[in-house]
C-alpha cells in the first residue's frame, strides 16, 4: 500500500531499462541483469550492493512514489522491468489484465519463510500467492506532532479520522498544516472508513459522500503529496498527515536524530483502516526472469528482509526473520500492528475500473479545489 513513503526520484534510466527489454530473446532471462522498478527510499543501504556481489547479477533500478505511474507503464506493456513492487490493491486488478508472470514456486525456495497467515490474507487478491510475494506490509492512519497540535486544541481527538476530515476539528489544526497522500484510492478508504462504510466500497453512493468529505476540508489541506510528508513532520513544518505507518515512524525518526526536540507519532484511528501489501512480481515480458527469480527469493532471506525492516521502519512477512528484526520494531505496535489489529482491519482490495475513472474525477476535482 504503499511507502511505502518516499521522496520522489527522477528517473532518468527509464528509457534506458526499456531499451534493456527489447534486446535478447530465448535465453535473454540468463543475462546476469535485473531491471527493478520500485518505491523511492524502500531499500536498506546495502541491500542491492549485496545483492549482486553474492549472484553476480548487476542491478538497474529506477523509483516511483505513486502506483499510478507504476501501473501506467505496465498496462503499456514492454516497460523493461524485471521485477516490480505494486500495493495489494493495484496488484489485484494488475493480474486481471493478465501482467504478471504466474510464479515457478520451485525457483523460489525461501517461499517457506513467509507467514501463512499472512499470505492467506493476500490470497484474498491472488488467490494460491499466484502471482506475487509480500515485500512489506502495513496500515494507513495519522503521523501527527502532538505538542503542535496540542498548542492549537488541547481537546483534539488524535485517534481519529476527524483529525483530517471533520472541517471543526481540520480548521483548528490547519494552522500548524495538514498533510494527506496523493493516492485518491487510499484517502478515499480512510474517508469512507470516517464514515463508517465499507472501504473497499465501489458504490457512486459512496463516492460521492466521500467527495462531499473532502470537499468540505480541502481549504484546510495544504500538502497532497506521497513522499515530502515524511521530512516536513520531521521538522515540523506539518502537525498532521494522512500517511503510512512505515513513513511516519521513519519521520519520526529523522527527527530524533536531528535532535530537534520534534515528537511524531502514529495511530490508527478507532473508526478503522486498510491493511495493504506491498508485493513483489514479475512483468509477464521481464526481459531477465531469471534474474527476477534470484532477487525475489533473496529478499527473502530472513537476514535480508530483516534488515530492511530494520532500517524503513516496516513490517515484513518472513516469519524467519523475526529473531533478526531489531526489538524496537516489532514490538512496536504502530510498525507490526497486534493480531487483534490485523483481524480488524480490511485488507485494500481492487477497484473496477468504473470505479477508477470515476475515482480519478473526483480526485482532480479535491487537488484544484472546484
Amino acid at each position: 500500500m504503499r511507502t511505502f513513503v518516499r521522496a520522489t526520484i527522477v528517473a532518468f534510466a527509464a528509457a534506458l531499462l526499456a531499451a534493456c527489454g527489447t534486446q535478447g530473446s530465448g535465453d535473454a532471462g540468463s543475462a546476469k541483469v535485473l531491471n527493478l522498478y520500485i518505491w523511492s527510499d524502500y531499500l536498506a543501504p546495502d541491500t542491492l550492493s549485496n545483492f549482486e556481489q553474492r549472484t553476480g547479477i548487476k542491478v538497474n533500478v529506477s523509483y516511483y512514489d505513486t502506483n499510478e505511474t507504476l501501473e501506467t507503464k505496465l498496462l503499456a506493456g514492454h516497460s523493461g522491468y524485471d521485477v516490480v513492487v505494486p500495493t495489494s490493491s493495484y496488484f489485484a486488478r494488475q493480474i486481471k489484465a493478465g501482467v504478471y508472470l504466474r510464479l515457478d514456486k520451485s525457483k523460489l525456495p525461501n517461499l517457506k519463510n513467509l507467514d501463512p497467515r499472512l499470505m492467506a490474507r493476500v490470497q484474498e487478491f491472488d488467490p494460491g500467492n499466484a502471482h506475487g510475494v509480500i515485500y512489506m506490509w502495513g496500515t494507513d492512519g495519522i503521523g501527527y506532532n502532538p505538542k503542535m497540535v496540542g498548542a492549537l486544541m488541547p481537546d483534539a481527538p488524535v485517534d481519529s479520522w476527524r483529525m483530517i476530515f471533520d472541517p471543526a476539528v481540520a480548521a483548528k489544526l490547519s494552522k500548524c498544516g495538514i498533510s494527506v497522500l496523493d493516492t485518491p484510492a487510499d484517502v478515499v478508504r480512510a474517508v469512507l472508513s470516517y464514515l463508517g462504510r465499507n472501504p473497499n466500497s465501489q458504490s457512486p453512493a459512496d463516492l460521492d459522500a466521500a467527495q462531499a468529505v473532502l470537499m468540505k476540508v480541502r481549504p484546510y489541506i495544504r500538502n497532497i503529496n506521497s513522499s515530502e510528508y515524511i521530512q516536513a513532520l520531521a521538522n515540523g513544518d506539518l502537525c498532521v498527515a494522512l500517511g503510512y505507518n512505515g513513513d511516519v515512524m521513519q519521520a519520526r525518526d529523522r527527527a530524533r536524530e536531528a535532535g530537534n526536540g520534534i515528537d511524531v507519532r502514529y495511530v490508527v484511528p478507532k473508526e478503522g483502516s486498510v491493511l495493504w501489501f506491498d508485493m513483489l512480481a514479475i512483468p509477464k515480458d521481464a526481459p531477465h526472469p531469471a534474474s527476477a527469480y534470484a532477487f525475489i527469493n533473496y529478499m527473502m532471506d530472513p537476514k535480508v528482509i530483516a534488515e530492511v525492516s530494520n532500517y524503513k521502519r516496516y513490517a515484513n512477512a518472513n516469519a524467519a526473520a523475526q529473531p533478526y528484526v531489531h526489538a524496537d520494531v516489532k514490538s512496536n505496535p504502530a510498525i507490526y500492528p497486534t493480531a487483534e489489529q490485523i483481524h480488524d482491519l480490511a485488507v485494500q482490495l481492487a477497484d473496477t475500473s468504473a470505479h477508477t475513472r470515476a475515482l480519478t474525477r473526483m480526485w482532480e476535482r479535491f487537488k484544484t479545489g472546484r
